[in-house]
């Protein structure tokens, strides 16, 4: 499933109490797709890492209670305790927790209560772990364990990944390179030494290291460390057909008729120009983007369109848009 579709039924699931769990090879944005939907729905949201407790730490310490002269279960701090509270208790990497940590946590999940604690009825159970084809340190999960979920597993979408990165600001640069090389968005081989690889995960540390002001001479070494040598290589050969692009502000500005041959070069042109666009909200830019998609071939006047689409800009009203729609609707079509 793509990670939009199982945030939709997450949201269902969550408000009925049922727990899921989410599997997925590293690094595709598991976790991320949890916490950014539990601070959507306003709701508390607890990473617990199973794989770094004890079996007690979950259950709680015994101890004797001197005054009903019985053995207690003192309930772990870590667990939320107000029981008007309301969130999303995450279990991430649940399978690489030992058989007994995970034991320990059959009755948690299924009936939300272990030893003398009991979950609030406000918070809901999710769960994610990498699969046991990807070579990670994991646990088979036994199937009394596994029978408690309710399981979904995560691909990988450019498209979705492509709407995230425009919400979050992304450098267009890098949505340009992947929209260009779609197959460089993942690139896990469960076989391989390497230690660094491309993920949804490490491309948005790319990003962050685009925006940190690193000298150039350094970044190379940093991309690599986050991708790999060879996506760095790729990446940041493609990042350099920036420096031969037309001027941005002339395009918008309708002083700017020159159009790139480099497909790699029309690619970033569209995406920088979409984001620019985006940016500055006014209807002068857009009207001088669409005009300027005229001159380009007509896969990347349609790919302007939608990247503007994906940005939320609004093409309907626009007076160009008409005479668009007439030279290049057929090409949406396809």
């Amino acid at each position: 499933m793509k990670a939009s579709e199982i945030t939709r039924s997450l949201e269902h699931l969550i408000e009925a109490r049922l727990p899921v769990f989410v599997w997925g090879p590293p690094g595709i944005g598991k976790s991320s797709i949890v916490r950014q939907l539990a601070e959507a729905k306003g709701l508390e949201f607890l990473d617990l890492r199973l794989s770094l407790l004890d079996p007690t730490d979950l259950k709680g310490v015994p101890f004797f209670d001197p005054e009903s002269r019985q053995g207690i279960w003192a309930a772990p701090s870590f667990l939320p305790g107000d029981p008007d509270s309301r969130g999303v208790l995450f279990l991430d990497e649940i399978n690489t927790a030992p058989p007994a940590v995970q034991a320990s946590a059959y009755q948690l999940i299924l009936d939300r209560r272990v030893g003398e604690y009991e979950l609030p009825e406000g918070w809901s159970i999710v769960a994610a772990g990498n699969r046991e084809s990807d070579r990670g340190v994991v646990y088979r999960m036994p199937p009394p364990l596994a029978n408690r979920f309710v399981h979904f597993e995560m691909e990988v979408d450019l498209e979705d990944w492509k709407a995230w990165a425009y919400a979050e600001g992304v450098d267009p640069r890098l949505t340009a390179y992947l929209s260009h090389s779609p197959d460089s968005l993942f690139l896990f081989d469960a076989a391989s030494q390497q230690k660094s690889f491309p993920t949804p995960r490490s491309w948005s540390y790319v990003d962050r290291l685009l925006r940190s002001g690193l000298p150039e001479a350094l970044l190379f070494d940093a991309v690599a460390g986050a991708v790999g040598r060879d996506e760095a290589v790729a990446f940041l050969s493609f990042v350099r057909v920036a420096d031969e692009l037309p001027d941005l502000g002339a395009i918008l500005a309708g002083e700017e008729r020159a159009v790139p041959e480099d497909p790699r070069a029309l690619t970033v042109l569209v995406s920088l120009l979409a984001a620019r666009v985006a940016a500055s909200q006014e209807e002068s830019a857009l009207e001088a983007a669409l005009r300027y998609s005229f001159r380009l071939p007509g896969e990347f006047a349609v790919m302007l369109v939608r990247e503007l689409q994906g940005r939320g800009v609004t093409l309907e009203g626009s007076e160009a848009w008409s005479q668009w729609v007439e030279r290049f609707a057929w090409l949406l079509e396809e």
